[in-house]
Parts: structure tokens; sequence; C-alpha cells
């Protein structure tokens, strides 16, 4: 009896051991796996790839690794967004693909695949995942104060991948909308004016321009989207 009650006592403690190993293996694979994404988040250094709109002469192509997807490129000043916007055939492919054609976790930024590829749409939806310290459409969160949407309500939009025309943009809005909402996401764009007008948690002015729509999710379990709406001024 003795015996098997040690026998016993030792199992359980070996158990105890597995499994407070089982849980730090966990523990150091998000660790990893934190890392890991955050490394390959598309960063400040593809801006070398970024197009010079043209001063006068005749614009040469651009010797970019960036695929032939990439439709134009997005800025808002003085905020980490600063990146080509790309688009497929489908809203699914920039997921998980960057703009090199290389697979990715964090994609992306990418047009509406039912959107104009020159923005020439009255109304238009880009794309972003929500990454940490404000990379990719992180930077949106901070958007919903309105003191910093007035500060950092400035940007600029070229289409084409030469940056064939460019357009300033004005950040005006910003909002948090349901992933299944029609007039959002379904470019309902005799809508959209109104939906923005009653729905927002920062609206500063109503002007008769143009409508871009910055998206991405709020958070990883939740269908609620972060929304910042500007104005394209040519």
């Amino acid at each position: 009896m003795c015996r098997l009650l040690k026998w016993l006592n030792e199992l359980y403690g070996w158990l105890v051991i597995a499994l407070f190993g089982f849980i730090m293996l966990i523990g150091l694979w998000q660790v990893y796996d934190n890392y890991y994404i955050f490394e390959h988040t598309i960063d400040s250094s593809i801006t070398k790839y970024k197009p010079q709109p043209n001063q006068g002469g005749d614009t040469a192509p651009v010797s970019s690794p960036i695929t032939d997807e990439m439709v134009g490129w997005i800025t808002i000043d003085d905020t980490n967004i600063d990146y080509p916007v790309m688009q497929a055939s489908d809203n699914s492919y920039f997921l998980n693909t960057d703009p090199f054609g290389e697979y990715s976790l964090t994609g992306s930024i990418f047009l509406d695949s039912r959107c104009s590829p020159d923005f020439s749409d009255s109304y238009s939806v880009i794309y972003g995942h929500h990454m940490d310290y404000g990379k990719m459409f992180g930077a949106l969160d901070d958007f919903l104060s309105e003191s910093y949407l007035k500060t950092h309500s400035t940007g600029t939009l070229t289409s084409g991948r030469n940056a064939e025309k460019t357009y300033k943009l004005q950040v005006f809005a910003s909002a948090k909308a349901n992933a299944r909402e029609k007039t959002v996401f379904d470019i309902q764009q005799d809508k959209i004016r109104n939906y923005i007008r009653d729905n927002s948690i920062v609206f500063t002015e109503e002007k008769d321009y143009d409508i871009i729509c910055l998206s991405t999710c709020a958070d990883a379990d939740s269908s609620v989207r972060i929304v910042v709406f500007c104005y394209v001024i040519e």
C-alpha cells in the first residue's frame, strides 16, 4: 500500500511538471509567433520604392520588386501609414500576401477589388491589418480621438505605379462599424455620406469631394472595424 501511494505521488509530481512544461511551451510559442509576425510586418524600409510624382519631365519606370498589382501609394502625415496600395481580383489575396508577392501573415494594404484602380470612384475602401505599434493600419486607433484626428488630418494618395496622379487627403471622420455593415463595405456610394454623418465618433466637416475609407479590425476576436474617412482632393 505504501509503495502504491509513493508511486502515485511520484506520478502526480511528474504530471504537474509535464503540465507546467506544456504551458511554458505554449507561452514560448506565442512569444515567438508574435515576434515573427512583428518582424515580418512591412516596415518603413519599403518607402525606398515609393514613386515620386512627375515634376514636369517624363517619369521613368519604377525599378521596384513590388508586384504589378500595386495601384497607388497612401501616406497619412506624421503617422506610420506610408505604404503601397495593392489590388487583386478578390479581397482575400492580399490578406496574407505582401507587396512583393510573398506569403505573409500581415499581408498588404489593399484596395477593395470592386473599386476602380485609379481611385476615380466617388467612394473607395482600402483595407489593412491591425498591427501593434501603429504598423500597417494599427495607426487608425488614434483617429477615434477628435484632438488626434484634427492634428493628423493631412496626407497624400498617388495613383498608378509611377504616381501618374497625385491627390491630397483630408481626414475628416472616424467611426466603428460592424464588418457586415452594407453601406460601408458594399461600396454603397449613394448612402455613405449620410452614414458618416449619422454614425461617426468624430466628424469635422462636410465637403463635396470623393471619399476614401480606411478600414482595419478593432481586435482579432471581433467583427468590429475601425473606419477612418478621408476626402480625396485633386
